[in-house]
């Protein structure tokens, strides 16, 4: 049996984290013969709650999981990581400005990245939930300035698992026959999914996803806006915000880092955009299609980018980069 890897998950009374905290429990995400102690961070308010949790967890009578350890306290909570996924964040109350909602993060985010510098080990992987992810992410990372800025993404998972599911449905196949969509940009309404080269697999034949959907007016209109708008569906329809759709998309990012993406597949995550070759700024936390060997990505290159696309990539980046500029200024306050 494998030694065991540490793994945190800050949030983690919260209801992102009730429907993930299983499924790596489990060995769905970091394999099915590699033991796990699990680290569950959130604030102190919150330990009752999470006091459950562990219970609940160990009721689940898993083998995998050697030990869990609750805690409100950086120190013990970012000690040793293998991985951290980073759930917890200020959420958007009603009437607040973005950029309150940015200032309160900021806060978070540094004090997070400033903990990981000093305890995980360098080589953790670290994955930022909370939202606004993207510059959450890059302040973490700009916070743990020793450990490599490639170790750092943000989930666009969800999106591009969103965006598959819907081209799956509207050519009546099942999702693991569409593969290559792309979530370009900011985890938020700017977001850019983009289906160009999308290719769905039907009767046994991998066609376009242009040539299998047929309807050019759907696929730049209502397509985009239903993967953008989705979030906010399911917050009106549930009253509450993704939480199973996220944790899956949490195991399906953590997991492509752990074991690689399928050969002549790419998926999106929010990665540094040092270096990309589609002239995006390159101090940014951007989501492009990337492919991932040996626990390491790169981003997808060579792609041909239609103006239609060029304009909404560009779009997306133009919010990241003020979002990017607000949160600094917060950030050397």
């Amino acid at each position: 049996m494998a030694e065991p890897i540490r793994v945190l998950v800050t949030g983690a009374a919260g209801q992102i984290a009730y429907s993930l905290l299983y499924s790596i429990a489990k060995g769905d995400v970091f394999g099915k013969d590699q033991p796990i102690i699990l680290v569950l961070l959130d604030i102190p308010p919150m330990l009752p709650v999470l006091d459950g949790v562990v219970m609940e967890l160990q009721d689940c009578a898993l083998p995998l999981l050697r030990e869990v350890i609750p805690t409100d306290k950086v120190e013990v909570g970012f000690k040793d990581l293998d991985a951290a996924i980073l759930v917890g964040s200020m959420p958007r109350k009603e009437g607040m400005e973005r950029k309150d909602l940015l200032k309160a993060n900021v806060a978070i985010f540094k004090t997070q990245g400033a903990a990981l510098d000093k305890y995980a080990k360098k080589t953790v992987k670290v994955l930022v939930v909370g939202n606004p992810a993207n510059t959450n992410c890059l302040i973490a990372s700009k916070s743990a300035p020793s450990i490599p800025k490639e170790n750092f993404s943000c989930l666009t998972r969800l999106d591009h698992n969103r965006a598959s599911s819907q081209v799956a449905m509207r050519c009546g196949v099942s999702s693991d026959n569409v593969k290559n969509v792309i979530i370009w940009g900011n985890h938020s309404s700017t977001q850019y999914p983009d289906v160009h080269h999308a290719k769905v697999n039907v009767h046994g034949s991998e066609t376009a996803a242009y040539d299998a959907i047929k309807d050019e007016a759907w696929l730049r209109g209502d397509f985009i806006s239903t993967v953008q708008q989705r979030g906010a569906a399911v917050i009106k329809a549930r009253k509450l915000s993704s939480a199973m759709s996220a944790a899956k998309a949490i195991c399906d990012h953590m997991r492509d880092i752990w074991f690689g993406t399928k050969e002549g597949e790419f998926i999106s995550m929010g990665v540094y955009a040092g270096g990309n070759s589609y002239g995006i700024p390159e101090d940014l936390i951007y989501s492009f299609p990337v492919q991932i060997k040996n626990k390491t990505w790169k981003v997808f290159d060579g792609l041909p980018i239609n103006d239609f696309s060029r304009a909404k990539m560009d779009a997306t980046a133009a919010e990241l980069v003020e979002e990017r500029d607000t949160a600094m200024d917060f950030l050397s306050q």
